[in-house]
């Protein structure tokens, strides 16, 4: 059965097509109930009689009643009274309620109007007349029973929208933990500097992914990509493209050869046209992904690095000023012979490299203008003086209040190393 079986549920669509039928004639005079209740029967109406008001509001709590017709003028509770009882009962469905009253005055009309009376038919009763008032009280209950048995529809189809919302929210929230688990470690200290990730989504899940592997004892690399688009989609390739340069295996890393004499790092364009290629002809999808990564020696500083499409790379220096990297390049995913070209950078101690997404660069403000470049060049020198996570928790707090919230519309990532130069041997 579909999740939203409710929109053929028969239970309402009886409610709506079920036709006016019973009917409860209220007058303390047996004589007047059996005139008007024959009327009734040779219409084909269900007629029930009730000689007082109280009476009949019993009745009308037993259920089944469609319309009342009820003498103004009774001992004990009046018409008047039992139709505004009636009223204030809360039936689940409408009665419809027809007064019959002699008086014909503008503030009896009133009154019976104020209380919850849908029609007036004077007395004595005239056959016609009480036919047509009917009638017209069937076309208002059958506008009102199609009125509730669609709002029936809609409650019973919400409450199933909102539990497939929430089973859906409960799986975003496990593949977002899983999503942050693909970092396996956040920050690392080695001997010659550190390393530092931030990866913040927008939503429970995201496009961007930030991370770093051993290639040997003394290179690393350090990466930063991100898929276009947001959503489950994203997040999949995400964890794909993650997959290829896991710092698990050296044999399923495409930035590593395994050699005979042991693992070595392919260049970093080399690494970027075989991603492309893998996205190209194998992952069938119509997504892209931008990527930087970096290849670090950190016994000499030397970085070799490619850019496909994603921001600038950059190294800020022991002053706090900032030199950009790159050339921009074909982001991955979108040409198969698409070509990058490597570049080379070399840190100094207390030197680092900032690889950051889009995210960041292009956070807008409460007026819609981007941060961008320079404005990521003015954090990061007002943050000179702090290093590693607590950089990366500045940095957000940071563009938390450029934005005026903590609600990115984008992701956000940075991989981040610092390089504080190799120990002298001891002597």
């Amino acid at each position: 059965m579909s999740s939203l079986s409710c929109l053929r549920s028969p239970h309402h669509a009886d409610a709506a097509a079920r036709p006016l039928r019973r009917v409860l004639v209220v007058d303390d005079s047996r004589a007047q109930r059996r005139v008007v209740s024959a009327g009734l029967r040779r219409w084909g109406y269900d007629v029930i009689e009730a000689a007082s008001g109280s009476e009949a509001l019993q009745l009308c709590d037993g259920g089944g009643i469609d319309l009342v017709l009820s003498d103004w003028m009774m001992p004990g509770m009046t018409g008047i009274e039992f139709c505004r009882a009636l009223r204030a009962s809360g039936h689940e469905h409408y009665i419809y309620f027809i007064l019959l009253t002699a008086k014909s005055d503008k503030a009896a009309t009133a009154e019976g109007l104020e209380v919850g009376a849908d029609d007036f038919l004077a007395k004595p009763v005239d056959s016609g007349e009480l036919r047509a008032r009917i009638k017209a009280g069937e076309r208002v209950l059958s506008m009102e029973r199609e009125l509730r048995a669609k709002n029936g529809l809609l409650t019973d189809t919400l409450d199933e929208l909102r539990g497939l919302y929430n089973s859906l929210d409960r799986d975003l929230i496990e593949a977002r933990n899983l999503q942050q688990s693909l970092l396996r470690e956040r920050h690392r200290r080695f001997d010659s500097g550190q390393v530092s990730l931030l990866l913040r989504p927008s939503g429970h899940i995201g496009g961007d992914m930030v991370g770093w592997f051993e290639i040997d004892e003394r290179r690393l690399g350090l990466y930063g990509f991100d898929v276009s688009g947001h959503g489950v989609a994203s997040a999949l390739l995400t964890a794909r493209l993650a997959g290829l340069l896991s710092g698990a295996s050296a044999e399923h890393n495409i930035a590593i050869e395994t050699t005979e004499s042991g693992p070595r790092p392919r260049p970093p364009a080399s690494v970027a046209g075989a991603m492309n290629r893998l996205l190209m002809s194998e992952i069938q999808t119509e997504r892209y992904a931008t990527l930087c990564y970096a290849e670090i020696d950190r016994s000499s500083g030397l970085v070799r690095m490619v850019q496909a499409g994603h921001p600038h790379p950059l190294i800020q220096h022991a002053d706090g000023t900032i030199t950009y990297l790159g050339a921009g390049g074909l982001p991955i995913g979108l040409l198969s012979d698409a070509g990058y070209e490597g570049f080379e950078a070399r840190l100094r101690p207390g030197e680092r490299l900032l690889l950051v997404s889009d995210g960041i660069t292009e956070c807008p403000d409460e007026a819609g203008e981007e941060l961008g470049m320079a404005g990521l060049e003015r954090i990061l020198q007002g943050l000179a003086g702090l290093r590693g996570e607590a950089l990366m928790e500045a940095l957000i707090w940071e563009l938390a209040r450029w934005a005026g919230n903590e609600d990115f519309p984008d992701d956000i990532s940075c991989a981040l190393f610092e390089y504080d130069g190799m120990a002298a041997p001891k002597a």
